[in-house]
């Protein structure tokens, strides 16, 4: 298979990885300011805050492309991922 065609899975895949985890940081910070005192954000501090762990899931997620299962951004090594395909023989 060609590297162009592995491309997009990976990219979805880091991408799915990076706004799911803005959309927690973001919904996280909201419900902490709006329900204790310990912080106290808007709604645009939150998500400008939220910013930061989206991108470090795409540095994550850029760096087990290279050590995980192949055309994933799963850190895990395809032995151990259970999302890997297995033959029964």
């Amino acid at each position: 298979m060609a590297t162009s065609s592995r491309t997009p899975k990976l990219l979805a895949d880091i991408g799915e990885r990076a706004v799911l985890t803005y959309i927690e940081a973001f919904l996280g910070l909201l419900l902490a300011s709006g329900t204790t005192n310990v912080v106290t954000l808007s709604a645009l501090e939150s998500a400008a805050i939220a910013a930061i762990p989206a991108g470090l899931a795409v540095l994550k997620g850029a760096v087990g492309s290279l050590l995980g299962r192949p055309r994933t951004a799963s850190w895990l090594p395809a032995r151990s991922d259970p999302a890997t395909p297995t033959t029964n023989n």
